[in-house]
């Protein structure tokens, strides 16, 4: 019962630290995702994509 109880005074007893974590855990949890879907995507459609084939076609450097 120490563990819950030390979750309890750390992190749900207060309100504004409570808020607080679930914003926190938003905002990593969004940043993760999104990395981890980027990744994905392009190891799935490498060889397709605009970086890969630039060269290839001729595009600008300026981009």
């Amino acid at each position: 019962m120490g563990l819950s109880s030390t979750i309890y005074q750390t992190i749900f007893k207060r309100n504004s630290v409570f808020v607080g974590s679930i914003f926190f855990g938003a905002f990593a949890f969004g940043l993760g995702f999104d990395t981890a879907t980027n990744k994905l995507w392009e190891n799935h459609n490498k060889g397709k994509l605009w970086a890969d084939i630039r060269d290839k076609v001729g595009g600008s450097e300026e981009e």
